[in-house]
């Protein structure tokens, strides 16, 4: 069975708004070897906006400011993606869809499906995946900065009570960020 795994970087003060702090090499380097355990990306409409077409250009072009982002975005561009929206119509790219039908009932059919894992990405998608209880793996990037303004991720998120999870692997990249992977164990009572 596919597992759907949960990444995000943050700030240590929590802030995840990705225009307030730049990720560099190591973490470009992290998510590109990441992502060969997936084959299936799954965005809400704003992640994938933020996502698409910025990656696929940058991976059809061959050009960036550094390899690691050129690396990450030809990972990325070979993905296919799956996003969830009600106004969007059209994707803009070859490599993606458009999710119709129950967030749940689909998740779990994509599940069930041959393959490689799932990586979702972004707050408010995965906030709700959480709730349904959908989620398998949590994986955490701190970067050793303090944004001191932007959104915060846990202040706008609405976590199962009591939801416990288990630290199963955990990564420092040479810039002294922290990637933490969690299991979701068990909802504690």
């Amino acid at each position: 069975m596919r597992k759907l795994i949960f990444a995000i970087n943050l700030t240590l003060d929590g802030c995840c708004d990705h225009t307030k702090f730049n990720g560099g090499d190591d973490i470009q380097n992290y998510f590109t070897e990441l992502m060969q355990d997936f084959d299936l990306l799954v965005y809400g409409r704003k992640t994938f906006a933020l996502m698409v077409p910025f990656w696929p250009d940058i991976a059809k072009k061959g050009s960036a400011p550094t390899k690691a982002m050129i690396d990450f975005a030809q990972q990325f561009d070979s993905k296919a993606k799956l996003v969830f929206s009600r106004s969007l119509k059209n994707t803009g790219d070859s490599n993606s869809r458009i999710a119709h039908g129950d967030l749940k009932e689909t998740i779990l059919a994509l599940k069930q499906q041959e393959g490689k894992h799932i990586m979702t990405g972004g707050v408010d998608l995965p906030t709700q995946m959480t709730e349904l209880g959908l989620i398998d793996e949590f994986i955490f990037v701190y970067q050793p900065i303090l944004a001191g303004e932007g959104r915060r991720f846990l202040d706008t998120t609405k976590w199962q009570q009591g939801l416990q999870l288990e630290l199963i692997d955990q990564k420092v990249l040479n810039d002294g960020s922290i990637a933490s992977k969690f299991r979701a164990a068990a909802l504690q009572k």
